[in-house]
């Protein structure tokens, strides 16, 4: 019994969890070796290491494979935080950026400037999708929200079926800008759907940096006054917390990560979805650590499945964004299954 309660008190919770965030660091770590020594041309990972590297292994490293590792660690981050962020707000574990509209509002976004705005040169190009994306975002987490609070509660039902709506509505608006576009256009819009981070250039990183971790630094900020609002809205008052102020900017950094992500990756389903709900279930769901932890897990995600993209179907490269709805899916039908059951929550 002594063994027990000193294993279940809160400086061995505190404990674990710091070593459970060590290990993440670690698997990123090494999902960064393997991702930069794969590819047509294998630098191995000593060479790597060691920098033993020709003048063609350094050039293909440092303007192909680090932009793109960089950029799938940062979306994978943003993705995954923006679903534990949501799934804290909605206090329903089967929020998710994808899910429930949010990432198709960023598409339609992007898909307008596109078709209509044209070809912005270099950064401009860059923050312009991205501004785009973010207010597209924003403005599908503002339908969600406003709808949701209409019945008086977050019902999950009711949250499902505005995500079903806004996601019907933007792939149509996509589909209309797809029969309007040109070749080139259309191509591009193609592209965007599948999701990739194949283009990834040390501009697009530039951004990425600039916006999410300012981004997730806003949620972290913000963590553990969203600990307090899972007890409700009239609990938090009366602990002094602004649950209108939390929620505004819950939405604002949500937005941006998944607009600036949209805009620079495309369509990359199901990791808000599923990385926030494992490490959920291994450490826990304060947010003070569920936060840095899933970024975390996000990036390590996403960068090992866009290593996997590109070597399962060599020397051909699979879109990042099927792989992970192959993975996500499955998952979420078991997910959908446990909390109707009554079995899990927030």
């Amino acid at each position: 019994m002594k063994t027990l309660t000193l294993y279940l008190s809160p400086s061995n919770w505190l404990s674990d969890r710091r070593r459970f965030l060590l290990l993440l660091v670690s698997l990123l770590i090494i999902a960064v070796l393997v991702g930069a020594s794969q590819g047509p041309s294998k630098i191995p990972i000593l060479d790597l290491v060691s920098g033993n590297l020709s003048e063609i292994q350094q050039q293909i490293l440092t303007g192909i494979r680090l932009p793109r590792l960089f950029l799938s660690s940062l979306v994978g981050g943003a993705l995954a935080v923006s679903g534990a962020a949501l799934q804290g707000l909605f206090r329903n574990p089967l929020a998710d950026p994808g899910l429930i509209g949010v990432s198709s509002g960023a598409n339609l976004a992007v898909a307008l400037m596109i078709v209509f705005a044209g070809s912005l040169p270099g950064m401009l190009g860059l923050y312009g999708l991205s501004i785009a994306a973010f207010l597209g975002s924003l403005a599908a987490c503002f339908l969600i929200f406003t709808f949701a609070m209409k019945t008086g509660h977050f019902s999950v039902t009711y949250m499902l079926l505005c995500g079903v709506a806004i996601n019907a509505l933007a792939m149509a608006g996509v589909g209309f800008l797809a029969f309007v576009s040109d070749d080139q256009q259309l191509r591009a819009l193609s592209m965007w759907q599948m999701g990739s981070v194949g283009g990834a250039l040390w501009p697009s990183v530039m951004v990425a940096v600039t916006v999410i971790i300012p981004a997730i630094l806003l949620l972290f900020a913000n963590s553990k006054a969203m600990n307090i609002l899972i007890l409700g809205e009239d609990e938090a008052k009366y602990l002094g917390v602004d649950s209108e102020k939390v929620k505004r900017n819950v939405i604002l950094a949500t937005a941006l990560c998944v607009g600036v992500s949209v805009a620079l990756t495309g369509l990359i389903g199901f990791v808000g979805l599923v990385v926030p709900h494992l490490v959920r279930l291994t450490i826990g769901p304060d947010h003070r650590f569920l936060i840095p932890a899933s970024a975390i897990m996000g990036a390590v995600l996403l960068t090992a499945a866009d290593t996997v993209s590109r070597v399962i179907v060599a020397p051909t490269e699979m879109p990042v964004g099927i792989l992970t709805s192959l993975i996500g899916g499955p998952f979420f039908l078991w997910l959908l299954i446990r909390q109707f059951s009554g079995r899990i929550g927030i």
